[in-house]
């Protein structure tokens, strides 16, 4: 399926697989915007089987590819929450 016309938000994308991601990043069909969100260090998969940091990583080199990196500094929460990850 080819998803056109469509805004699609892939969220804790940090739980899909390298092939996972693949099979949902290659739907993208015209005049469609597509969202993937999530944390590489909060996946529930065992470790290294993740695709998110992996398709970031990839998706550095595509120009027409935006990949935004939050930091501690970017937690809206309550500040507790940023002091909290800071040694979690």
């Amino acid at each position: 399926r080819t998803l056109n016309n469509a805004f699609v938000v892939i969220d804790e994308a940090q739980n899909c697989t390298y092939m996972q991601l693949k099979m949902l990043l290659t739907r993208l069909g015209w005049h469609s915007t597509m969202v993937v969100t999530g944390d590489p260090n909060q996946s529930d998969l065992l470790p290294g089987i993740s695709g998110l940091a992996d398709v970031a990583a990839r998706f550095d080199e595509v120009s027409n590819i935006a990949v935004v990196r939050l930091a501690d500094r970017d937690i809206v929460r309550h500040p507790l929450v940023a002091e909290m990850l800071g040694v979690l």
